[in-house]
């Protein structure tokens, strides 16, 4: 993955509770949860900003943690969620509008 554009899925349900987003997929009803970091690149990813981007603003200022160390965890994250159609990921910038 070489910072890729990241973009949430039109097909999702989410709420945010406490430091934690709950986000369902209606394409399975699959739910999970995400954690403090997660959701910060989750409530992060519009589809226009890099990967890389966002850790640096949304994760690396909020919390303690090194920016390679936090791009590994992020490609990880973005991986297993767009694998389930949570995240949409692209190579170019991503119009949520018209996303599938």
């Amino acid at each position: 993955m070489s910072n890729p554009y990241i973009a949430r899925s039109p097909k999702i349900a989410a709420r945010k509770l406490g430091d934690e987003m709950i986000v369902m997929s209606a394409v399975d009803s699959s739910l999970y949860t995400l954690n403090e970091v997660a959701a910060a690149i989750w409530q992060s990813a519009d589809g226009r900003t890099p990967l890389a981007t966002i850790v640096a603003n949304s994760v690396c200022e909020q919390f303690e943690i090194s920016e390679a160390e936090a791009m590994r965890d992020a490609e990880e994250f973005v991986t297993q969620l767009s694998t389930h159609g949570i995240l949409l990921v692209s190579d170019q910038p991503i119009d949520v509008r018209t996303a599938q």
